[in-house]
């Protein structure tokens, strides 16, 4: 799968000067999407380039996470918010980001903090690149946004590693206890993965990426 990608990234060619070249990533949490665009930035010769001159870059979903009411923020803190839900990210301003992106623009990208449950007021620069990586949990599930990519890629990880990975960085990243995790997991985010994750991940212009191709690095695991 690795090297079809690849192949499929140089055949297509990174435009220059054209309309930005938009790969979706998606997969369950922790499934390793932030590694394969990674491994993809350097592959492609750009992870040591000065930000303002790279021409692969990597914008995540989880940037785009709503604005909370103070009752959501509260429900959030005590673990019982379903971040794995649509509703949860703020769509439009996905779309509108993206369609910029696609027409060149400098955009400016939102900057989520995980432990207060809250938008910081910076924001990150994403200066116009020949190729633009979006990751997310949800980056297939609206049409609008799916229709923007030239290419999708899939993470499959299996659910048990995908767990064990939530939980090391939950954390030890997020300051959440190993009840709070579990309890997330069993009534948000296995059922959100279940319905709409995986349903509109398997169209047959989907590429899969296997786990074994992208390992998980091993300062977070241990393993490899």
């Amino acid at each position: 799968m690795a090297g079809d990608s690849e192949q499929r990234l140089e055949e297509q060619g990174q435009p220059s000067g054209g309309e930005p070249f938009l790969i979706g990533v998606s997969g369950g949490t922790a499934s390793g999407k932030s590694s394969v665009c990674s491994k993809i930035v350097q592959l492609l010769g750009q992870n040591e380039v000065d930000y303002r001159q790279k021409q692969v870059v990597i914008v995540s979903q989880d940037s785009f996470y709503r604005v909370l009411t103070s009752e959501q923020k509260s429900k959030a803190l005590k673990g019982q918010f379903n971040f794995d839900h649509p509703d949860a990210f703020d769509n439009e301003l996905i779309v509108k980001t993206l369609k910029e992106i696609t027409e060149g623009k400098t955009v400016q990208i939102p900057v989520y903090d995980f432990v207060s449950h809250s938008r910081k007021e910076e924001t990150v620069t994403v200066y116009p690149a020949d190729v633009v990586l979006f990751e997310g949990i949800l980056a297939f599930y609206s049409q609008e946004v799916r229709d923007l990519f030239r290419m999708k890629l899939f993470v499959d990880t299996d659910a048990d590693t995908r767990l064990s990975r939530r939980v090391l960085r939950d954390i030890s990243e997020r300051g959440r206890d190993l009840e709070q995790i579990l309890s997330q997991y069993i009534t948000f985010v296995k059922p959100a993965f279940e319905e709409f994750c995986l349903p509109v991940s398997m169209g047959n212009d989907t590429h899969k990426c296997r786990k074994c191709l992208f390992p998980w690095p091993a300062h977070q695991t241990g393993a490899f």
